[in-house]
């Protein structure tokens, strides 16, 4: 655990330090050009830093160790402080580009010097494509590590951090190419639509993104289960135990970045002795602990199958 969140850390603070400087350089470029699609680009990287910082709280807290009031832990406070990190984003950052964009659409703005601006776009992408390359460089080592592909894991982590981060980087170089885009047809046309059109464009991106994830930690907060593979590899475990008959019901919920509750109904055989079902009971979480080293809570339940719920 303590790896795992020092590697999303380690992700957060070098996108967090790069928003911050990538932000204030906008902005200054943003001022001096005139450009809608500038400013907003400073409340993309404003918002992000906002994003970032929550993300550290949600890395932080979600570390907490368990205590009697929290008896599983602080893993979910990660999940709802990620959703408040995506809720900055949506607010922040797409409410200001779409609105911003709409008034310079509709009202037109004289653009000026855009030299800067073209300046701050393109060091902006080199240092949002080094964080990029830092999450990439986690991510592809968490998929070795679960043996899955990366475009997968990315889909089913549960690690909040880690996938916010990686979001918001993809939407970042794309909103800078957008960003380039809009400034270069306004400047080629002499017309401020283009920028404009661009504000807002990079606007539904964050938009999209934000919806993305605030879904994503809504459910992990609600009770998500377990990816499927990992829980037919659980049942598997269960069923490779001898004195097993057959699970009767398998139940398995994310407790906190990359921590699963395993909750299943046994049915043994009927000549185990009380030991023998005690002993293999500590065999299984044994084996479940080793084979899928997320796992941090078990519960087994001796039930006859007759009893299999409705």
């Amino acid at each position: 655990m303590e790896e795992k969140s020092g590697e999303s850390l380690g992700t957060v603070l070098v996108a967090g330090a790069a928003n911050l400087t990538i932000a204030l350089a906008k902005l200054i470029a943003g001022l001096i050009g005139g450009s809608a699609a500038m400013l907003s680009e400073a409340a993309h990287s404003a918002a992000d830093t906002v994003t970032e910082l929550l993300l550290l709280v949600s890395v932080r807290r979600s570390d907490k160790p368990a205590d009697r009031r929290h008896p599983f832990g602080y893993g979910k406070a990660g999940f709802f402080w990620a959703m408040m990190a995506a809720v900055a984003t949506l607010v922040g950052g797409a409410g200001f580009s779409i609105t911003h964009g709409l008034h310079e659409i509709s009202h037109g703005e004289e653009l000026s010097n855009l030299t800067p601006s073209y300046i701050v776009l393109a060091v902006s992408f080199v240092i949002e494509s080094v964080s990029l390359t830092k999450a990439l460089s986690q991510l592809r080592g968490e998929a070795a590590r679960h043996r899955v592909g990366p475009l997968r894991l990315v889909r089913l982590t549960s690690d909040t951090a880690l996938k916010a981060v990686l979001f918001e980087d993809v939407a970042a170089l794309i909103g800078l190419l957008i960003a380039g885009a809009g400034l270069l047809g306004s400047q080629l046309s002499g017309s401020a639509l283009w920028d404009g059109a661009a504000s807002v464009a990079i606007g539904l991106l964050l938009l999209v993104v934000a919806l993305i994830l605030i879904q994503s930690n809504m459910s992990l907060l609600i009770g998500q289960a377990a990816p499927l593979q990992i829980e037919s590899g659980i049942r598997a475990e269960l069923m490779a135990q001898p004195e097993v008959v057959a699970v009767v019901e398998l139940l398995t919920m994310m407790i906190g970045p990359g921590d699963i509750l395993v909750a299943a109904k046994i049915d043994f055989r009927d000549e185990a002795s009380a030991a023998g079902v005690e002993r293999a009971c500590e065999e299984v979480d044994r084996r479940l602990r080793d084979r899928f080293p997320g796992v941090k809570q078990v519960f087994l339940d001796p039930t006859p199958t007759s009893r299999r719920p409705s």
